[in-house]
């Protein structure tokens, strides 16, 4: 096809576990509904708390990797945000308010985190 691009598939992984949707700690690697995006940085991250499960996590553009996990207080199911601070560092917000709808751990949280300097 002259004039188009070729598409193809980089990667594909599951994101999120079932463990916080079950009474019981599942392990399963099947993952779970997302219901906020990701948000991007200029350095080749995606970081993503949008799913059903009580983690923010970061992934490499380029691999697909997963570089960077943390655990939430309560559901993050929303995208997370991103601001440059008085300190010239850039931080990603997450809020930690859970979702009624989907049953996940309810709370009132705002967590910042800072990127590393490179």
């Amino acid at each position: 096809m002259r004039g188009r691009a070729r598409r193809e598939t980089g990667y594909r992984h599951v994101n999120g576990k079932v463990r916080d949707l079950s009474p019981l700690p599942l392990p399963f690697k099947m993952g779970v509904p997302g219901i906020g995006g990701p948000i991007l940085t200029k350095g080749g991250l995606a970081f993503l708390s949008g799913t059903l499960d009580d983690d923010v996590r970061g992934y490499d553009l380029r691999t697909g990797e997963q570089r960077w996990r943390a655990r939430l207080p309560a559901g993050g199911q929303a995208t997370p945000s991103t601001y440059l601070g008085a300190d010239g560092r850039q931080y990603r917000v997450v809020v930690a308010g859970g979702h009624g709808s989907t049953g996940t751990k309810a709370g009132d949280s705002v967590i910042a985190y800072a990127l590393q300097d490179r």
